[in-house]
């Protein structure tokens, strides 16, 4: 948030970031960047606990690392692949993560992995080093990049897990899970929980396993029997993720989520989807019909762009629907998107 009044209070260290601010940015991003030195400047002005000064130094050096890495990539959308690091080459999932791979990046897609051995590797495998990427983990018994992604531009480490999750929801448009341990189901909830509270863009979200195993029937029981049942999240939040057992649905329900769909914006309470085609006014009609309870007031009508999106020139070109949503119910959201993608021509 822009706030121009925030400052340190000294007026000869605020004229110092001021000087170095208009050294090292421009444009709209000046505000921002003069912020960010504020922030840093206050942190040593007010403490002096040097374990806290690490932390927030590896902090900001993991994010920076990673702006720069995916920035040249960030008009190519990607896939981010959950899974265990002891699945063996043998094991059916190991292929079954091989020839995702391979499939999203023949429609379009680049790939990410945690970067380690098992599930990661395959996804490294089957994308081929020219699409992927690898965000490692610094652990204690040290899991070291497996060969496919080894030494590539595209691949860097962190030490802190929520540097390294926050990259995976950010960089990524689409997460496929196979079965894994804590660190799996870590990650999946945590995407779960950033799309069901709206702090994800719509993503699909994709739970694959080979046909003859029962990992996420199992946990898809405890899901329905325990959290819905009691009331603990929304039936509804059952239309947050898929199941398959083949690749090639996998790869559909992925390519399929962005056959009209495009992004969302949020632009002043406004709701803001934009699609790749023209929505039909009679869908238009329907969707009004059919998701209505998803709205605060109003209806969904078609619309130009908003004036937050002229003054940023955000795609400019597509068509957009725009809404007053309850920011409440995303699987809603989600299924309203599914209609969309399913209706339009």
């Amino acid at each position: 948030m822009t706030n121009k009044n925030y400052k340190t209070g000294i007026p000869e260290t605020d004229q110092l970031i001021g000087e170095l601010t208009h050294c090292c940015s421009s444009g709209d991003r000046r505000e921002m960047f003069r912020q960010i030195l504020t922030t840093v400047a206050k942190l040593g002005m007010e403490h002096d606990d040097l374990g806290d000064f690490k932390l927030v130094n590896t902090t900001l050096k993991e994010l920076r690392h990673s702006f720069r890495m995916f920035y040249p990539y960030r008009t190519q959308r990607k896939v981010i692949v959950f899974g265990s690091a002891r699945t063996l080459e043998n094991d059916p999932n190991y292929t079954l993560a091989v020839e995702l791979s391979r499939l999203l990046v023949q429609k379009g897609f680049m790939m990410i992995s945690g970067a380690g051995p098992g599930i990661m590797e395959a996804v490294n495998r089957g994308a081929g080093k020219q699409n992927s990427f690898g965000v490692n983990i610094k652990l204690p018994f040290e899991q070291a990049a497996n060969h496919y992604i080894a030494d590539d531009s595209k691949l860097m480490q962190c030490k802190y897990f929520f540097t390294r999750k926050l990259i995976f929801a950010k960089e990524s448009d689409a997460t496929v899970l196979l079965p894994g341990g804590f660190g799996t189901l870590d990650e999946g909830f945590e995407m779960l929980t950033l799309f069901q509270t709206g702090k994800t863009l719509p993503r699909p979200i994709v739970l694959l396993e080979d046909k003859n195993g029962n990992y996420w029937k199992t946990w898809l029981d405890f899901i329905e029997s325990v959290l819905i049942k009691r009331g603990l999240v929304s039936a509804e939040d059952r239309n947050l993720l898929q199941v398959t057992h083949s690749p090639e649905e996998a790869t559909q329900h992925i390519t399929d989520f962005f056959r009209v769909y495009h992004s969302l914006r949020y632009v002043r309470g406004l709701t803001v989807l934009r699609f790749t085609r023209e929505i039909p006014v009679d869908l238009i009609r329907q969707l009004n019909f059919d998701f209505k309870d998803i709205l605060t007031e109003g209806q969904i009508q078609a619309s130009p762009p908003l004036k937050d999106e002229l003054k940023n020139r955000e795609h400019l070109d597509l068509p957009r629907l725009v809404f007053n949503f309850n920011h409440r119910n995303f699987g809603r959201l989600n299924e309203m998107i599914h209609a969309i993608n399913h209706s339009v021509p």
